[in-house]
């Protein structure tokens, strides 16, 4: 992630290098300010951070995205970043975002008797998330009106959509305690037995897209309100993707306490219903789709 993020402060540099200036008059200032075609932002971000997987959600067999949100797991982000805008109208940033996620079946309690057993599989995660991302920005507005200042519009929309890495760590509590669940194979990753599970890795690419809505209130000053939602190549986010794995195989290939904790949580079901029957090969999770996550954010920034 650091050399990332080396490279990615050199490319913004090396495009931000020379700069062709035009004075003119900045529409909402009296004092003369130079438009160039090249400009340098700095600024933060702050606001909630939540995802779409396996667990919790709403009523029903679990809905895809946003029919299935739940907003009260929504936790708080923040970010940090840094931009290269060209004529106001195409920029490329370099974003550093902190924030955690969770979900639970708990949640479903109210709705239990719709959920086929969702509920009473009585799983829950969270997890921290950090992100490094190159993102482009597209302001529509912007492309005609850049030559002539008296037209450049304060107020301005555009779409956003990047590459990058981030890193997870799925928990899930047990006996007061936050316990790291990548490590015990809930489901049997990477056991000779299934061979199609791999075991997941805890750094993964990421997509984000999304839209926003830039003002300008000052010449150097700019508030944005943005949505992003981010584009996963794993249903492991949560460490639930697919079946229920034979019990007896864990002790193939862990121990002591690990084994321990994955005899606890790879199936919670008996919490509940200490009569329920342990069947291996009955369905955990949905492997049809991948997990994601999504921020909405305010980001604050100045030129330089």
């Amino acid at each position: 992630m650091k050399k990332f993020l080396v490279a990615g402060i050199f490319i913004l540099v090396a495009f931000g290098s020379s700069n062709k200036v035009n004075a003119q008059y900045y529409p909402y200032s009296d004092d003369l300010y130079y438009l160039k075609s090249t400009t340098f932002e700095i600024g933060a971000s702050l606001g909630v951070m939540n995802c779409f997987t396996d667990l919790g959600g709403k009523k029903g067999t679990g809905h895809k995205y946003y029919r299935g949100n739940d907003f009260s797991n929504s936790q708080v982000d923040a970010g940090i970043y840094m931009a290269l805008m060209y004529k106001y109208a195409v920029g490329l940033r370099l974003d550093v975002t902190f924030g955690h996620v969770k979900a639970s079946d708990e949640t479903l309690e109210p709705v239990r008797e719709t959920t086929y057993g969702r509920y009473d599989r009585n799983l829950s995660f969270k997890s921290q998330i950090i992100e490094l991302c190159m993102v482009a920005e597209i302001h529509p507005r912007y492309f005609k009106n850049y030559e002539d200042a008296e037209k450049l519009p304060r107020l301005s929309p555009y779409l956003l959509g990047g590459i990058g890495i981030f890193s997870f760590k799925p928990q899930a509590q047990l006996d007061g305690q936050w316990i790291d669940l990548q490590p015990l194979r809930t489901e049997g990753q990477g056991f000779a037995e299934y061979p199609d599970r791999k075991k997941y890795s805890l750094t993964q690419l990421v997509v984000p897209v999304g839209i926003g809505i830039k003002y300008k209130c000052t010449p150097i000053i700019n508030i944005s309100l943005e949505c992003a939602s981010r584009i996963l190549f794993t249903d492991y986010l949560d460490d639930v993707s697919t079946q229920y794995v034979n019990p007896n195989l864990f002790s193939n290939y862990l121990s002591g306490q690990e084994l321990e904790n994955a005899l606890k949580l790879n199936d919670r079901r008996d919490e509940l219903n200490p009569t329920h029957s342990y069947r291996p090969g009955t369905q955990r999770g949905n492997p049809a789709n991948n997990d994601s996550y999504y921020t909405f954010n305010i980001r604050i920034a100045a030129l330089l």
